[in-house]
């Protein structure tokens, strides 16, 4: 039986070198295998760099296949150290018990099936590509290896399996090398986890993305917000492993979701307990992994191998292998963002469909919308406000005295009763984030606890943005010191936080979690808001410990208490926490901290599949792949507890703003590419009626659901974005001050609170419903009015990559009450300020992602 394998492999190979080396080679890699008698081993795998050609430690090309004669369970069987079932998470959290069950499966644990691992025994050369063969007792392998001709770092393999036996297999990539696990530069699953370190406590690294677990985990593609796992050793040298399109699984196939299907596995830790990233495809016991006798699977992919971080391997991964533009070139938008802003502004009006409500309150009547989501102890009895900067500036900008004198009011009455402000542990803090209207009581979203965080949130940002329209209101400074000295009073001596205090015991909470978020950002509102440096010099130290603690480890932590703060959002919050930092120190460090996070955030991102134009449905909707597309969509929180495990990304571009922002700063592409991304390619996802986004991907266009409230943070989000866009276009020619951070859904500011600069002149924000109409929805535009020289500026962006042309009208009787607008004034200038002409019939014809600027004036 033996001999007969022997000649098969003999008469397979004819023609090809045995007992040879094989080497393939490019300038920037070689690669060199020898036949040990035991099959052909990896003996070189070197990279050139600016410090010459280096070798990788522990090369192997060690090759496994996983192979299962029955179905594998899916059923969770994780344990502790003692073998007891992990009491993780508590019986509460019933939002992410499932998602984690279904992520420490066997099969998710790499416990499944047999691990059969050998070094092929064949080799031949086929034009520029070495192809290599073994045969095993279940099935046949052939792999075909060879440099990318355009990428030169990188290197292409697909593997061939063909069953001799029925049952369920799984490919893993090979082992290039292995790795030393006590020392590592940093190592990453994008979406998954990071860090620099592994981390033996495994629900810390596994569910939090703290670190490398301990255990070769196979994670699935559903939250991987790139399809590549990447380790960086210390001699700075990047290795990653990457799916080539295609392989993965498309969470809408066509006419429903399958974000759930699971055909790639990628981790950091291989089935030989290694330190080694690896990819897995099928997935043992899921689609594609079951064959008959005779039947094949193929799994492709490259490797990258690069003398830099881990950062430019993945930039290449997504701009390159997985084409993040293209969804910029495909889009063809339907309505422009300052047209959603508009309705938006009609619907948060009206008390119908923003679901707002009143109250009497101890004296006075507070305002809020209704909240039909979960939150501890309700009768479906909560309410809640979302965005107190974007309730200000809309109402600055727009006067609509429906927000000037009743919404503003009761939502300012709302945040006041909002505060602990009788003495105790409390005193100063947020009593929570929801007011239960039954019990007339504050609560906190998912328990009877406090967070310093809700505090830096629900006071301080919300107070801080609203004092920037309103300097002189001496309740706010009032509650604003006292939410600070209670913060001040809170902060450890080492600079941090703990995540929560029980109400009842005023005992810490959740203390196997670190504050890991960007609390210390309150402290900074307090600073700028009071000019007392006490708050300054606290928030340098908390922040500076921030950096330490998580910063250099890659160590976040959320702010959804449901998803027991899993991360989420609050890391984009916190690049921008240090930015503001930094603008107002100027110290380096702040600045460096704001990109790393930033670099970080981006792996909430999704950057696959490839968008294309295939058709599909969604209920009674025919739509293109691209216009259902997740990519560009930052998650709520991912990893393996995250809601975007079932319910993909989000809807919310808080980030956008802050990504063209960094863009300004590093000249780094990626960003511009994403915040556009997120901001100009998801109509599909708006209520017609409303203008209101869904906030989970898998709502598709049904509107805002439970949430209305998240209108007033797509408010928010839509105008730091466009006022980031016109800042980046006329290289700060046109810059309007940024107030602070909206709570907890991401970074967007506030504006309209002051003067900003036009040019050489001054100009306030404003909106006046009606009186702008742009015929072409790719463009964009954003009012301004300079009452002293009585001139309207309109700015027109060009959200498009290709020159659009628009017909331009203004519909006087729209205008300010009691002023006429002269529009045979007009003058026209471009982003530069250099005066251009302007068609007298209202033609106007913008560049790729241009902006032109109108003035107006009027009597």
């Amino acid at each position: 039986m033996r001999l007969n394998c022997v000649i098969m492999m003999l008469l397979a190979f004819a023609g090809s070198s045995f007992g040879q080396h094989a080497a393939l080679t490019n300038q920037a890699l070689r690669l060199n295998w020898e036949d040990t008698g035991k099959g052909y081993q990896i003996k070189q795998l070197s990279v050139k760099g600016q410090k010459g050609w280096q070798a990788l430690p522990g090369v192997l090309g060690q090759y496994t296949l996983l192979y299962s004669a029955t179905q594998p369970k899916m059923d969770s069987e994780l344990k502790d150290k003692n073998g007891k079932a992990l009491n993780f998470p508590e019986t509460e959290y019933r939002y992410i018990i499932p998602t984690w069950k279904a992520n420490t499966s066997a099969v998710s644990m790499n416990k499944e099936g047999q691990a059969i691992s050998f070094y092929p025994q064949g080799y031949k050369k086929a034009g520029k590509a070495l192809v290599f063969q073994q045969k095993t007792d279940v099935a046949t392998i052939e792999a075909t290896w060879q440099l990318d001709p355009v990428y030169k770092n990188d290197l292409r393999v697909s593997i061939n399996l063909t069953a001799t036996k029925e049952g369920y297999y799984s490919l893993a990539s090979p082992a290039l090398n292995t790795n030393d696990k006590s020392r590592f530069e940093w190592g990453c699953i994008p979406g998954v986890f990071q860090g620099n370190s592994i981390n033996s406590n495994f629900t810390d690294a596994y569910a939090y993305g703290h670190g490398i677990p301990d255990q070769p985990v196979v994670v699935r593609e559903r939250t991987a917000a790139a399809l590549t796992a990447m380790l960086t050793n210390k001699e700075g040298i990047t290795l990653a492993v990457t799916a080539e399109p295609g392989t993965a699984r498309d969470p809408w196939e066509y006419d429903k979701s399958t974000q759930s299907n699971w055909l790639l596995g990628l981790s950091l830790i291989n089935r030989q307990n290694q330190l080694s990233p690896t990819l897995y495809h099928p997935v043992l016991g899921q689609q594609k992994s079951y064959l008959k006798k005779g039947e094949r699977i193929s799994f492709a992919f490259r490797y990258t191998i690069n003398n830099s971080d881990w950062y430019p391997v993945y930039q290449h991964v997504v701009n390159n292998v997985y084409r993040f533009d293209e969804l910029l070139h495909l889009k063809q938008t339907s309505q422009s963002l300052s047209a959603r802003l508009e309705q938006l502004l009609d619907y948060v009006k009206k008390d119908s469909t923003s679901r707002w409500r009143t109250f009497d309150y101890k004296g006075r009547t507070i305002g809020a919308q209704e909240y039909l989501g979960g939150v501890y102890e309700s009768e479906k009895d909560a309410v809640k406000n979302a965005d107190y900067g974007a309730m200000w500036m809309l109402a600055n900008m727009t006067q609509d005295p429906i927000l000037v004198h009743k919404r503003l009011k009761d939502a300012m009455n709302f945040k006041l009763a909002q505060q602990h402000t009788t003495g105790g542990f409390f005193n100063g803090a947020a009593a929570g984030q929801y007011y239960l209207y039954r019990s007339k009581r504050f609560t906190e979203e998912w328990g009877p606890y406090t967070e310093p965080i809700a505090t830096t949130y629900y006071m301080l940002l919300d107070m801080g943005n609203v004092h920037l329209f309103e300097p002189d209101n001496k309740e706010l400074k009032s509650g604003i010191r006292l939410a600070a000295d209670w913060l001040l009073d809170k902060m450890k001596p080492e600079g941090y936080w703990e995540v929560a205090y029980n109400n009842n015991t005023q005992q810490p909470m959740f203390e196997d979690l670190k504050d890991y978020r960007p609390t210390f950002y309150g402290l900074l509102v307090a600073y700028r808001s009071l000019g007392d440096k006490k708050y300054l010099d606290a928030a340098v130290k908390a922040a500076d410990w921030f950096i330490k603690n998580a910063v250099e480890r890659g160590y976040f932590l959320g702010v959804c208490g449901d998803a027991r703060f899993a991360p989420d959002f609050a890391t984009g919050q916190s690049a921008q926490a240090m930015l503001d930092l930094y603008e107002l120190t100027k110290e380096p460090r702040f600045k460096q901290a704001a990109v790393k996070t930033a670099q970080f955030y981006t792996t909430s991102v999704y950057s696959h599949p490839i968008p294309n134009l295939k058709e599909k449905k969604n209920g009674a909707r025919l739509l293109k792949d691209w216009q259902l597309s997740q990519v560009g969509l930052s998650f709520e929180h991912g990893g393996t507890l995250g809601s975007a495990n079932p319910s993909g990304p989000i809807l919310l571009a808080s980030h956008a703003g802050m990504f063209v922002r960094l863009f300004q700063l590093t000249k780094d592409s990626l960003y511009l590419k994403m915040a556009r991304t997120a901001a100009l390619s998801k109509d599909a996802f708006v209520d017609p009626a409303t203008g209101v986004a869904s906030y989970y991907w898998s709502a598709m266009n049904k509107g805002a659901g439970p949430f209305p409230h998240h209108a007033w943070w797509q408010i928010g989000w839509i105008t730091d974005y466009l006022m980031a866009e016109i800042s980046l276009r006329s290289e700060g020619r046109i810059d309007f001050p940024s107030g602070f951070l909206a709570p907890k859904v991401g970074p967007h500011k506030t504006f309209g609170f002051q003067e900003g600069k036009i040019f050489d002149q001054q100009g306030n924000l404003a909106l006046m419903e009606k009186l702008v109409s742009l015929s072409n929805p790719n463009m964009d535009y954003v009012c301004a009015l300079n009452k002293e020289a009585k001139a309207f500026y309109l700015f027109v962006l060009n959200n498009d990559d290709e020159l659009q042309e628009a017909d331009l009208q203004l519909a006087p009787s729209h205008f300010i009450p009691g002023h006429s607008l002269d529009q045979k004034s007009v003058e026209c200038f471009s982003a530069s300020g250099l005066k251009v002409p302007f068609s007298a019939g209202g033609k106007i014809k913008i560049k790729p992602y241009g902006l032109q600027v109108y003035v107006f004036k009027y009597k």
